[in-house]
């Protein structure tokens, strides 16, 4: 394909005649980042599989209702975030447990994941990650791991860069407490 601009992207997808091909390259953009904004949440690999195709699902059966308010990758970004949400909510409904308590057995779970190849201090800091409140991790993990810009997270999680800079400094200042008392 082509270099085309966003725009021009975008009129590929919804046209049912260019649909197919634009979505496989929509996929093989987006796929390994938007897999790792998930696995940041979710932790474990076969989930994060399920949600990252779910979450492709979504966006192929929405793309039509794309108005371009936003870029591409954010609107991606915020599906993908309310899809591993509503995940993990689930999950903790059907086993009838909080969702704090899921993060919990998913860290736990982590040490015995064969795709995790993370050190001990990689685990303590998935560990401290886990103790934050949900904004402020998903806050921590697109600014620290993914380098994204408080504009570009603003626009994902519909909220002001002001509220973002504070969550981020707050999630910070806790991990730095977590890993220094453990």
């Amino acid at each position: 394909m082509l270099e085309t601009t966003e725009q021009d992207f975008i009129v590929l997808l919804q046209q049912p005649d260019t649909q197919q091909e634009a979505f496989k390259q929509l996929v093989k953009q987006y796929q390994e980042r938007l897999y790792w904004h998930i696995r940041r949440m979710l932790l474990n690999h076969d989930d994060t599989d399920d949600v990252l195709q779910n979450t492709f699902i979504k966006v192929f059966r929405s793309i039509s209702k794309f108005k371009g308010d936003s870029k591409l990758y954010t609107w991606m970004y915020r599906i993908a975030t309310n899809e591993s949400i509503s995940f993990l909510n689930s999950k903790a409904q059907k086993m009838k447990i909080s969702t704090s308590e899921i993060k919990d057995q998913m860290i736990d779970n982590l040490r015995a994941d064969v795709y995790f190849e993370g050190t001990e201090i990689q685990l303590k800091l998935q560990k401290a990650i886990a103790t934050l409140p949900e904004k402020q991790q998903l806050v921590f993990n697109m600014k620290y791991f993914q380098e994204l810009k408080y504009d570009e997270i603003s626009e994902i999680l519909e909220t002001s860069v002001g509220a973002l800079k504070a969550s981020y400094h707050i999630a910070t200042k806790k991990i730095e407490t977590y890993l220094t008392s453990t």
